[in-house]
């Protein structure tokens, strides 16, 4: 009557073994560790580089624990963080700019648990230490960037059609065109209406003048700034993927916030310079017509020319440059840093996409014997650090920038270009840095008050149920087990709010036991033999705990569907928590009881209480 068939029995078997096996990663903890990874897509991670970093490490007598060699770079581990931070420092020296050197932390966990894809936890901010970012994003400047693209697109298709206009500029956020003609006029109209849908148009006449201003629609600009928001995400990624730091969250917060967190990163300075600085590359044309001395004192004193910009570039020469901008950064496939051939100073190596270097192709045919002017942006504010003159038309879409300070410039320049230009400007408006050292101090706190929670359901059930309670004790203590380890599998990132539904979790699963329980005292205060209670105890009680199981499991779908953040983290271990509760109240404890009471030929009495 109570007994599992041998398959039941050996389901339980491979749960145990599954649930400590899957469990085991998370009990030995992280080394600091150094990871090496190549800072362009041209250089490779080779065999012998692991030679190379092991004799840098001996020839300054640093001792490490472990050195791997991975598709996404080379891990050094060692025993503290001491020699990690003067490892980085020695490997950076030796290996030069074509790496990135990151800090890192990696779990201590046998290399045959990671082959079988047992893993630990990863551990949330408020858990590991790191660094916490909120980022701004400029819209205005998503939507001004927009319209100026307009502007280059209708000079070419006007051009194209023949149409004649006085002038094209960008005010505000609308594009004005000049014309001395309503024929004209309306000619542009049918063309720009034709191939922009999304602008609305309007003409107004000054006396001189008749003007079409075109304007981007609501929907448009939404659009437009969704785009951006999620363009600098995607970007974010690429950029702590060049930095290596493991396990980011990046997250949309309202309609144009995101949040960073960077759990476990130590160089949290670099982080910040990375992240806070918002490159992206133009290249415009110089003003040739207009820079002759007087044009640039005048512009030096804020008497700009109409259309152009007054820029004082980093040979300290003033110049003017065309507001109109040929080509961005979103056309750069790849960039990396590299040295002139012919003086030897540092530069940046650009190659564009199909699109952009045909664009590029084309205006360098159109303008040879003129300056073309690279502009790097950042937050906003544009300088040019050079302004070469066109010898020839330059085809491939590969470019050379000069005028790097440094070896490091052109190190950062090339990584925040390959990562990918910013659809718009951000901002970092908070900054908050959680140490390892409180991180540990909730670790702590968290398991205590798990520790102290399952201590005290032990001694309760132990009194009250005697051996029956103890079933249930060690049945808890599996379930806590079972979570562990599908947490691990899903690789979640387990943060306070998940340390709190692990101890509820305790709590209420500990409640199926209490009804199976009550339900064999009552079956035999009704007068049923013992093995009897037990079997209609286990059946009878299984109804009520799936109903109150669902509408718990409810609640924490709809915790995860409406939540965000921290609320969806206790909701997912909540259900994980319903579910592993659910197989050890039910299964695994009565597999135990089965092992105490099934095999025996007769029982009198029930250890129940």
């Amino acid at each position: 009557m109570n007994r599992y068939p041998l398959w039941k029995n050996l389901l339980v078997i491979f749960a145990l073994v599954f649930g400590i096996v899957y469990s085991l990663p998370n009990i030995f903890g992280e080394s600091p560790a150094v990871q090496i990874s190549p800072n362009k897509n041209t250089v490779k991670i080779e065999p012998a580089l692991l030679d190379q970093v092991e004799n840098a490490l001996k020839a300054q007598n640093i001792k490490f624990d472990h050195l791997t060699l991975e598709p996404s770079g080379i891990k050094v581990r060692f025993d503290d963080t001491d020699t990690q931070l003067k490892a980085k420092d020695v490997l950076q020296k030796s290996l030069g700019d074509d790496y990135v050197v990151a800090l890192n932390l990696l779990t201590r966990s046998p290399s045959w648990l990671a082959s079988i894809g047992a893993l630990p936890m990863y551990l949330g901010l408020d858990l590991r230490g790191g660094v916490h970012f909120l980022l701004q994003v400029d819209m205005k400047a998503a939507l001004d960037k927009a319209t100026d693209r307009y502007v280059g697109d209708f000079r070419s298709s006007l051009r194209n059609e023949r149409v004649a206009y006085l002038g094209i500029s960008r005010e505000g956020q609308s594009v004005q065109i000049r014309f001395s003609q309503s024929a004209e006029l309306e000619k542009a109209r049918k063309i720009i209406a034709k191939d922009s849908p999304d602008l609305t148009l309007k003409d107004s006449d000054t006396g001189t003048e008749k003007l079409l201003i075109a304007t981007l629609n609501p929907q448009a600009q939404k659009r437009i700034q969704d785009f951006a928001l999620k363009q600098n995400i995607q970007t974010l990624h690429n950029r702590i993927n060049e930095l290596g730091v493991a396990e980011p969250i990046i997250q949309q917060q309202g309609s144009d916030r995101v949040v960073v967190q960077l759990p476990g990163v130590q160089d949290t300075a670099k982080a910040k310079e990375i992240l806070g600085r918002t490159a992206t590359l133009e290249i415009r044309l110089v003003d040739e017509e207009k820079s002759d001395a007087s044009t640039l004192d005048a512009a030096s004193k804020g008497q700009v020319p109409f259309g152009d910009e007054y820029y004082v570039g980093r040979n300290g020469q003033p110049i003017l440059v065309k507001k109109s901008v040929v080509l961005t950064g979103e056309y750069i496939t790849d960039a990396g840093p590299g040295l002139d051939s012919q003086n030897g100073e540092s530069v940046v190596h650009v190659t564009f996409d199909g699109r952009g270097a045909r664009i590029f192709k084309q205006v360098t045919k159109d303008n040879v014997g003129k300056r073309m002017a690279i502009l790097l942006v950042e937050k906003g504010k544009a300088e040019v650090i050079t302004a070469p003159v066109i010898r020839e038309e330059i085809g491939g879409g590969r470019v050379q920038i000069s005028g790097m300070a440094s070896v490091q410039e052109a190190t950062d320049v090339s990584l925040l270009l390959r990562a990918g230009a910013l659809a718009a400007p951000m901002e970092i408006v908070e900054e908050r840095t959680v140490g390892p050292s409180m991180g540990e101090e909730n670790i702590k706190r968290g398991v205590h008050s798990t520790l102290w929670g399952f201590l005290a359901i032990a001694v309760f059930m132990a009194i009250y149920y005697m051996a029956f309670g103890t079933v249930s004790v060690l049945a808890l203590a599996i379930n806590l087990l079972f979570l562990l380890a599908l947490l691990s599998i899903l690789q979640a990132t387990l943060t306070l709010p998940g340390l709190a539904a692990i101890a509820l979790t305790l709590g209420m699963a500990i409640d199926a036991n209490v009804l199976i329980n009550e339900r064999i005292r009552e079956e035999l205060r009704n007068g049923n033999t013992p093995q009897a209670s037990i079997h209609a105890g286990y059946d009878r009680a299984f109804d009520t705990i799936l109903d109150s199981n669902v509408t718990t499991f409810i609640v924490g779908l709809m915790l995860f569907s409406f939540g965000s953040g921290p609320i969806k983290g206790f909701a997912v271990v909540h259900m994980l928590g319903i579910l592993t509760s659910m197989f050890s109240a039910v299964v695994v404890s009565r597999a135990i009881v089965n092992l105490l009471y099934g095999y025996r030929r007769k029982v009198t009495k029930l250890a129940i209480g």
